[in-house]
C-alpha cells in the first residue's frame, strides 16, 4: 500500500483548535502536558512511573473476569509489571465497528505501542481500547454503511449500550452482501454487546496484543470511587473545567462539551440519567430516584458501579485505573481533552499525551485510474463541488473563458470618452462611469455564461469527476466518517495489516492510501437503506 501525505490544514475538515494543537501554537501549552514526541514519551513514562501496584492488581483481574470466556487472549498478567504501560485510544461500540475511522484509532494504538517498544526497550507497552460500554447514546451506534447501503439496528432496548443483548444483530448478519464469520461469532455468541466487541476486536487486533477494557466493573469504579464522592459533595470539576473553558474560548475556539454541576449519571439496568442536585437532596432525571446527601453517599460506597462518569470525568476515571501514557483521539476528541487539565492537575492526576490518530482516504486503483484520466489531483478532490467543477472546466478547456483583455479594452476606451467628457463638462462624470459598470456588468454576464456553456460541453467528464468524488467522500464526508472497513475488508482480507505496515503513529498528516499493484473495483454507487428489526 503506497502512502501519499497531506498537511491536514488542506483538506479543509478539521476545526482550528485541533490544527493549532498539532501546530504546538504556544498559547495552548498550557492546557496539555508533553507534546506527543517520541523523546517526550521519556518524560511521561517518568511522570506515570508511580502508579499504584495496588491499582495495577485490580485491573489485571477485572481483565480477566472480562475475558474469562476468550480462549486466545493477549498476556493480561505483564500489566501488574511496574514497567509496563498502556496507550489508549476508545470508542463507542458502533455495530460492525461503525465507520472506518474507528479502526484507525485501534491501528494508531497498536503502531504506536510497537513504536515505544522499539524505542524504550526496558519497558513493555500494551494498546488498549477503551469500550464506551455505559454511553447511552443508542442512536449514534445502531448504524453503519456498507458499499453504499445503510444498515439501521431497531430495538427496544434501554439503558447502556454495553449491556445490551446483540443476538437482535442476527437479522443483520443474514442481509450482508457475504459472510462474516467474525461477526457471527460475536454478536451469535455473546450475552452482551460489550462482550460481543470484545469478541470481534480479539480477533481483529488480539495478535497485535490489543487489550479491550470495559470500564463499566464495580472493582474498577470503586478506585474512582474518591472522585465519585468529591463531586457528589463539592461539585469541583464543573467550576475548573468551565474556568479552562472561558480561557480557551477567549482564545477564540470552539469548545467541544459542556461541563455539568454534577458529571455523572445514575446507572442501573435499563437507565442512565443524569444526578442533579436541588437544595439537599439528589434527584435522578426521567425516574422517580430521590436521594439524601447520606443515601448516595452510602450507595456510592456500596454499589459504586451505579455511578457513571460523563465526558468531563470519564478520561479522569481511564487514567486512574490505567497506567497509561497517552490517549489516541480525533479531530473532536484531542480538543474536549485540552478543557479537562486542570481537572487532572487537582486530583493530582497525571495528564496524558494527546495523540491525533491517522487519518486517511482509501482510493483503489479503480478510481486512482479515473482521477489520472480526469487529470484531477487528490488535493482537488478535497474542494466542494462547485469549485472543483470550475476548476476542472478552466483547466481542461483549450479556449480562455476569461475576458480580462477584454475588460482592460473596456477600461481604456472609457478612459478615453471621460477624458473627453469632462472637457466639454464635467457634470458628465458620473454619467460616463455608470455606463463604463453597466457595460463591464455586461461582460461579466457573458464570461460566466461562456463558462456555463464549455460546463456543458464537458458534462461527461464533469459528472465522471463528481461521481468520483462522491464515491471517495460519502454523503459529502471524508471517506474515514461514513464507510464501514467491511467495504475494503471484505475485497482483500490483508487490509488490517497493510494498515498496519503503512501508517506512522507519530506523523499528523492526511495519508492518501493506493493499492500498489491494484484491486478489483470497492465501491457501489447504490443508494439504499436496510432496517433491521429485532428478532
Amino acid at each position: 500500500m503506497h502512502c501519499q501525505p497531506l498537511p491536514l490544514e488542506t483538506t479543509g475538515a478539521f476545526p482550528p483548535l485541533f490544527l493549532d494543537y498539532i501546530s504546538q501554537k504556544a498559547h495552548l501549552k498550557p492546557f496539555y502536558g508533553h507534546f506527543p514526541t517520541l523523546s517526550n514519551f521519556e518524560k511521561q513514562i517518568k511522570d506515570k512511573s508511580q502508579f499504584p501496584s495496588e491499582h495495577r492488581a485490580v485491573l489485571v483481574k477485572a481483565l480477566e473476569r472480562q475475558y474469562k470466556n476468550i480462549s486466545v487472549k493477549p498476556d493480561l498478567t505483564i500489566l501488574n509489571d511496574p514497567n509496563t504501560f498502556v496507550v489508549t485510544t476508545g470508542h463507542q461500540l458502533n455495530i460492525f465497528t461503525g465507520p472506518l475511522y474507528v479502526i484507525y484509532k485501534i491501528v494508531t494504538a497498536v503502531n504506536l505501542a510497537r513504536k515505544l517498544q522499539a524505542a524504550y526497550p526496558d519497558s513493555k507497552f500494551v494498546p488498549v481500547y477503551w469500550m464506551a460500554t455505559e454511553d447511552h447514546d443508542f442512536e449514534e451506534i445502531s448504524y453503519f454503511n456498507l458499499f453504499g447501503k445503510k444498515y439501521t439496528w431497531q430495538t427496544q432496548q434501554r439503558g447502556a449500550v454495553g449491556r445490551m443483548t446483540p443476538r437482535e444483530l442476527g437479522e443483520a448478519l443474514k442481509i450482508l452482501p457475504e459472510r462474516v464469520p467474525v461477526f457471527e461469532k460475536a454478536y451469535l455468541q455473546c450475552d452482551t454487546l460489550a462482550d460481543a466487541v470484545r469478541c470481534y476486536m480479539n480477533e481483529l487486533f488480539g495478535a497485535e496484543g490489543l487489550v479491550c477494557i470495559d470500564g463499566d466493573d464495580a472493582e474498577l469504579k470503586r478506585l474512582f470511587l474518591p472522585v465519585v464522592e468529591s463531586e457528589l459533595l463539592h461539585q469541583e470539576a464543573h467550576q475548573i473545567s468551565n474556568a479552562t473553558t472561558q480561557k480557551l474560548e477567549a482564545e477564540g475556539y470552539h469548545t467541544q462539551i459542556t461541563p455539568r454541576e454534577i458529571n455523572f449519571f445514575y446507572l442501573v439496568d435499563g437507565l442512565r440519567e443524569r444526578i442533579v442536585k436541588e437544595g439537599d437532596i439528589y434527584r435522578v432525571l426521567n425516574s422517580d430516584l430521590v436521594f439524601s446527601k447520606e443515601e448516595i453517599i452510602a450507595i456510592a460506597h456500596q454499589h459504586p458501579e451505579r455511578f457513571s462518569p460523563n465526558v468531563v470525568l470519564r478520561p479522569l476515571y481511564q487514567e486512574i485505573i490505567l497506567p497509561n501514557l497517552a490517549y489516541i483521539g480525533g479531530p473532536s476528541e484531542v480538543p474536549y481533552w485540552l478543557q479537562l487539565k486542570g481537572i487532572f492537575d487537582h486530583f493530582q492526576v497525571p495528564f496524558p499525551m494527546l495523540l491525533p490518530r491517522n487519518f486517511a482516504l482509501y482510493i483503489n486503483s479503480a478510481s486512482q485510474k479515473r482521477a489520472e484520466k480526469l487529470g484531477v489531483t487528490v488535493e482537488e478532490l478535497f474542494w466542494d463541488d462547485v469549485k472543483l467543477r470550475k476548476t476542472f472546466v478552466e483547466k481542461t478547456s483549450s479556449l480562455s473563458l476569461e475576458l480580462d483583455e477584454e475588460k482592460r479594452a473596456i477600461e481604456e476606451v472609457f478612459v478615453a470618452i471621460l477624458r473627453k467628457a469632462i472637457s466639454i463638462d464635467k457634470t458628465l462624470e458620473g454619467a460616463v462611469n455608470a455606463e463604463k459598470t453597466k457595460v463591464l456588468n455586461t461582460l461579466e454576464n457573458v464570461e460566466k455564461r461562456l463558462k456555463k456553456a464549455e460546463e456543458r460541453n464537458y458534462e461527461t467528464e464533469v459528472n465522471q469527476l463528481l461521481g468520483l468524488k462522491s464515491k471517495l467522500f460519502p454523503n459529502g464526508s471524508l471517506q474515514e466518517r461514513s464507510d464501514n472497513f467491511l467495504n475494503f475488508y471484505l475485497n482483500d482480507n490483508t487490509f488490517l495489516e497493510k494498515l498496519l505496515g503503512t501508517f506512522d503513529p507519530l506523523d499528523f498528516s492526511f495519508n492518501i492510501l493506493t493499492d500498489e499493484e491494484g484491486d478489483e473495483e470497492v465501491f457501489s454507487s447504490e443508494n439504499a437503506t436496510g432496517r433491521i428489526n429485532p428478532a
